[in-house]
């Protein structure tokens, strides 16, 4: 996966990783072609119903359902035109990140054919060419019937979780010793829930499956209705970053947890060691919260043991 280079006058590199089907555009791009091509809603229902109840594994009954399209690769982007909503605010957001040297990523459980095509149809391919997708394949575009290729041989055929850690540790990689990388992600469903748990910074879209687990596990989040807001609150995280903390001039949205981080980046501060040790869970769902303008805290009696 490719890294950008940082920002001179970054501290610390951002990596933004977001989700695809539900996040940056508001349906599914699989569900948008099945339905309308392939086995039909009513079927895909069925098979969604049966990963529900554990009878079928997730890489199961989209084996099923992707197998169901017989169209040559090409033939149903005219369907995804018509029938899917690009995120009101991402356009803005991802040209933000580009000027800023923040990679953007796309973590998703779909195909990449599909979601490059995609991306190329909405964004244009010039301003496309710049996300990074991490996704399972297609086995020879244009075959018939459509075979997904899998990442891994997990249930899900793709470890979100996995993808993230292993881009961390290459960011890391690529960084000066003593920085540590920020990551962002973005999601909004079940196939987000592992990397949820590995992001330092998490905003999951409102009132859909990953806030609730969010709310169910006690993990610091932010809701998003739309990438305006992901992009007032990246940038805020972002100026932070720059401005020198403590005496005059102290910040008003000043993170005592962002300072313990300059500090494990400064080479004078701590050893390199220390400064690449992976930090915990509750140091990382902790780290940025007093960023965000109101973060959404799950209340006590609604967490689930």
């Amino acid at each position: 996966m490719a890294i950008s280079q940082i920002q001179p006058h970054q501290k610390r590199k951002i990596i933004i990783f977001s989700d695809f089907d539900g996040t940056i555009f508001l349906q599914d791009t699989g569900h948008v072609l099945v339905d309308n091509l392939g086995c039909g809603a009513a079927y895909r229902n069925k098979l969604e119903e049966q990963f529900k109840t554990g009878e079928r594994t997730f890489r199961d009954i989209s084996d099923d359902m992707w197998g169901s399209l017989s169209i040559p690769f090409g033939d149903g982007f005219d369907i995804m035109e018509k029938n899917l909503e690009l995120d009101s605010g991402f356009r803005e957001f991802h040209q933000y990140c580009v000027a800023e040297g923040f990679p953007f990523n796309v973590i998703s459980a779909g195909l990449k054919p599909v979601l490059q095509r995609t991306l190329d149809l909405f964004l244009g391919e010039e301003q496309a060419s710049s996300i990074q997708i991490v996704a399972n394949d297609l086995k020879a575009p244009g075959g018939i019937p459509w075979k997904p290729v899998w990442r891994d041989n997990t249930d899900s055929g793709h470890d979100k979780g996995a993808s993230v850690n292993e881009a961390r540790v290459k960011a890391q990689s690529e960084c000066e010793p003593d920085e540590i990388p920020l990551i962002v992600f973005i999601g909004d469903g079940v196939s987000d829930l592992a990397a949820a748990r590995e992001a330092d910074v998490l905003f999951a879209r409102r009132g859909l499956r990953l806030e609730e687990y969010c709310i169910e596990h006690g993990i610091e989040y932010t809701p998003f209705d739309d990438f305006s807001q992901i992009k007032k609150e990246v940038e805020a995280i972002s100026l932070e970053d720059q401005r020198k903390t403590g005496g005059v001039g102290k910040p008003v949205r000043y993170n005592p947890r962002a300072n313990m981080w300059r500090r494990i980046s400064s080479k004078e501060a701590v050893p390199t060691l220390m400064a690449t040790a992976t930090p915990s869970q509750d140091e990382k769902m902790a780290l940025w919260p007093d960023y965000f303008s109101e973060p959404k805290k799950p209340h006590p009696e609604t967490i689930k043991e």
